[in-house]
């Protein structure tokens, strides 16, 4: 398609460039764009979003749309995991090989955790706490590698509130299914980077059209989860081998609790206390890891 835009595109008049610029430089958020969010967002009018469409000789905008969607999610389905270059170790030194590879891991971890740091956007960032404790119900949507940060969030969250759910599904039916009841007094937590989840992108859709509050944790302001969030934290999540980095999303993950446990210390004191009762009642954990526990709550009063 891009192709076919380009070849076009000295046709075009200025209205319906800005559109094909707007495709060629945002393919992955263009594709989740109908004819109305698109004039707004290049600002043209809806009309010339519908000529742009039959100039690329489709029947409307919806089936140009729909047409984009096929290639984004063929692409999702195809690139990554094969194409990554995984690391060789020679035989004439491996503890010395091993020792690099541990340092490049553990420093292409810390640089992405560096790299987001100027990304969060405070007022994002503040929202986001806000919204998680005054939700009626949290949906927190996560899956494939994103599944263990989807659990991390949820276990931290339900120390502080009721009603955390954690959608966890293998088709997007079923996830409609466990997000029925989702409306505007809800908030739903996106997790995704690249590869993104076609599955995580509907279950947000689906949000938005509830007009639930939605929370995007993705990897930069091209995610195509953008789309559906009022409010965005990015993560950088590069890693140069096969394995996916969620170091930095874990860090603004652990930064979300810290922010919570800040401004809702009473709530979250007053919790605590009624779980150690029921640890201790039930001997979830020995007794001399319980009064350490104790003892940490103690100093922090």
């Amino acid at each position: 398609m891009k192709d076919k835009i380009k070849e076009k595109y000295r046709s075009m008049s200025k209205s319906q460039k800005k559109i094909a610029d707007y495709i060629l430089e945002h393919f992955e958020q263009a594709a989740f764009l109908n004819a109305a969010k698109m004039a707004e967002t290049v600002g043209v009018s809806e009309s010339t979003a519908a000529r742009f469409a039959s100039g690329m000789g489709y029947a409307s905008y919806g089936a140009m749309q729909r047409d984009m969607l096929s290639m984004i999610q063929a692409k999702f389905s195809s690139e990554g995991y094969s194409q990554r270059e995984i690391p060789v170790l020679s035989n004439k030194n491996e503890l010395a090989d091993v020792a690099n590879l541990i340092k490049n891991v553990l420093e292409a971890d810390a640089k992405n955790i560096l790299e987001t740091i100027p990304t969060i956007d405070s007022a994002a960032f503040n929202t986001a706490t806000h919204i998680l404790m005054k939700a009626r119900t949290v949906y927190i949507v996560g899956l494939r590698t994103c599944a263990p940060l989807a659990e991390f969030l949820h276990f931290y969250l339900n120390m502080f509130r009721g009603n955390v759910l954690v959608v966890n599904t293998t088709s997007i039916s079923e996830t409609f299914e466990q997000m029925i009841h989702v409306n505007a007094e809800d908030a739903v937590v996106g997790l995704s980077f690249p590869k993104y989840s076609m599955r995580t992108l509907k279950a947000m859709e689906f949000a938005n059209e509830r007009n639930a509050q939605i929370i995007s944790i993705t990897d930069s302001e091209y995610s195509p989860m953008n789309l559906y969030s009022s409010c965005n934290l990015w993560a950088k999540s590069s890693m140069t081998s096969i394995v996916d980095s969620l170091t930095a999303p874990l860090s603004v993950i652990n930064a979300l609790i810290v922010s919570m446990s800040v401004n809702y210390r009473e709530r979250l004191k007053k919790n605590l206390q009624s779980m150690e009762e029921v640890w201790n009642d039930y001997q979830t954990y020995e007794d001399d890891e319980l009064e350490k526990g104790t003892e940490r709550n103690k100093k922090d009063d």
